[in-house]
């Protein structure tokens, strides 16, 4: 921990990007407790769970081909500061969304919402390399994870009281008033980067990250098991779970929230441990790890308060492999391409993410069990540590550290 406040006392930026962040995503997770619960009291079907989960991934596959040009393009700030608004203003427009009726509107804001959302965060994430470099920029990633991982504990547990106490509504509108807090703050901050805006179209600049892409494969091969960490798209799951087994237990909002805070308990501690020890040559082995832990999350699930141990434990490989392959990839790629590829990157983990919400529906309308369904997802890491091994054989990567 002393490492990661040492960088961000001697790192203004990364320090006022990380308050922003910490706001920002506090505030997201208020709207996300309350979306779930608000479907759980309508009654809606299990495809209309899945669906909304999956909706929080789609919007930013659907911009990820353009958002890399058009942040390779645009200076930071500004861009961030347009992208906070319009999440600003999709949260708070939830407050008209009461029935089922008005699924149409949940839908639109939750789509407006979360591609604001992702393009803010690739933003940010191709912002990192242009500020720091090496085992800095390892740590300013596992810090952002970190601090997500914070936020998401935190706003969880919050927002389950709050829904409880207060209702739906009043979560939405602290939601959208965080994010002016955020809005605020990066507004006050000056961000001194090298610039260099390109003067090739959008569309050039697509057909030339694909040319890239194609004479550096390694890159590709790093941003698909990147892409594995999107297995644990696990909203869809933990919503199935708490109408299945422990409505008869806690309130709703409550399960929701304790279950979702639990598994961000373990994304917190988890690269405080693993962070010193993980290589390229040890990654392979916390992709098993992580299989291991989601199936004994599987083997316990039926026992509330022992699911909750069991999401901790899920939550300990997560934020280190999410951090550690990301900053792979971006060090191993060229600068001129950070935008383009992240937001490829960030594309294929969200399809990943999608899919994984799709499927989880798809095979619990079939009835499928949440146990069995839950096992596949551990074997999709199972298959992810035979291929990042396989990376590391055949591709020249560079390690973080070097």
């Amino acid at each position: 921990m002393n490492e990661y406040i040492k960088l961000l006392k001697s790192e203004l930026i990364l320090r006022r990007l990380s308050t922003v962040q910490l706001i920002a995503y506090f505030g997201a997770w208020f709207s996300n407790v309350a979306i779930y619960t608000l479907l759980l009291e309508m009654k809606v079907s299990v495809e209309v769970v899945a669906f909304t989960a999956m909706l929080h991934f789609i919007s930013g596959i659907i911009q990820a081909p353009f958002s890399g040009s058009i942040i390779d393009s645009m200076k930071p700030k500004k861009l961030m500061l347009v992208l906070i608004l319009f999440e600003i203003f999709a949260t708070l427009f939830l407050v008209f969304v009461n029935e089922i009726s008005d699924l149409w509107l949940l839908y639109m804001l939750i789509f407006i919402k979360m591609a604001a959302a992702s393009f803010y965060f690739t933003t940010e994430m191709s912002l990192l390399p242009k500020l720091l470099d090496g085992e800095k920029l390892q740590r300013a990633n596992e810090l952002h994870s970190i601090i997500w991982s914070f936020s998401y504990t935190l706003g969880m547990a919050l927002s389950g009281f709050v829904v409880f106490w207060f209702g739906i509504k009043v979560a939405f509108v602290l939601d959208a008033l965080m994010f002016v807090i955020g809005f605020w703050l990066l507004y006050k901050l000056d961000i001194n980067v090298n610039f260099l805006k390109s003067q090739e179209s959008l569309f050039q600049m697509m057909r030339d990250t694909f040319r890239y892409l194609k004479i550096s494969p390694h890159a590709l091969h790093l941003m698909l098991i990147h892409a594995f960490v999107g297995l644990t798209a696990f909203d869809a799951l933990v919503a199935l779970m708490v109408d299945k087994y422990y409505a008869s237990v806690i309130a709703t909002s409550l399960a929701l929230g304790l279950l979702h805070a639990s598994r961000a308990v373990g994304l917190v501690i988890g690269p405080m441990i693993l962070s010193r020890w993980i290589s390229n040559k040890r990654v392979a082995y916390i992709f098993v790890f992580q299989a291991m832990a989601i199936w004994l999350w599987a083997l316990l699930m039926k026992d509330f308060y022992m699911s909750l141990i069991a999401s901790i434990i899920v939550g300990l490989f997560t934020t280190t492999l999410w951090s550690y392959t990301y900053t792979l990839l971006q060090k191993n790629i060229e600068q001129k391409y950070y935008g383009r590829i992240v937001a490829y990157n960030d594309m294929l983990f969200l399809s990943s993410a999608a899919f994984t919400s799709f499927m989880i529906g798809f095979l619990a309308t079939n009835d499928y069990s949440l146990e069995f369904i839950t096992s596949l997802i551990g074997a999709g890491f199972l298959i992810g540590a035979f291929y990042f091994a396989w990376i590391v054989k055949t591709q020249n990567i560079k390690d973080v550290k070097i």
